[in-house]
C-alpha cells in the first residue's frame, strides 16, 4: 500500500509529503496530503485528502511544488507543521 508518512525515529514527530496547493498568506503555506484508505464495505480503495497550514518562512516554496513536512510545536492556532525540504 502507497503510504505518504516518512517514520524517522531519530527525528522525532511524523513527517509528511504533499504537494503546495496554496502560498498566498505570510510565512505560510497550505500543503494537501492525499493517502489511500480501503472502503469498509467495498474493499475498494479510495483516495482521501487533507489539507495541512504549514510554516514556511520567507515564502519560498511555489504552487506546485513537491515537499516533505515535518510535525513541530504550535506555531499558531493552525499551524503545527513546518516544511522539511522540497522533493525533486
Amino acid at each position: 500500500m502507497i503510504t505518504n508518512q516518512i517514520k524517522n525515529p531519530a527525528e522525532g514527530g511524523r513527517k509528511l509529503r504533499g504537494i503546495v496547493v496554496s502560498n498566498k498568506m505570510k510565512d505560510t503555506a497550505v500543503v494537501v496530503v492525499k493517502r489511500l484508505v480501503k472502503h469498509p464495505f467495498y474493499g475498494k480503495y479510495v483516495t482521501v485528502a487533507k489539507k495541512y497550514k504549514v510554516h514556511d518562512p520567507g515564502n519560498k516554496s511555489a504552487v506546485g511544488d513537491k515537499v516533505v513536512i515535518m510535525e513541530c510545536r504550535p506555531i499558531s492556532k493552525e499551524k503545527h507543521f513546518k516544511i522539511a525540504h522540497e522533493v525533486k
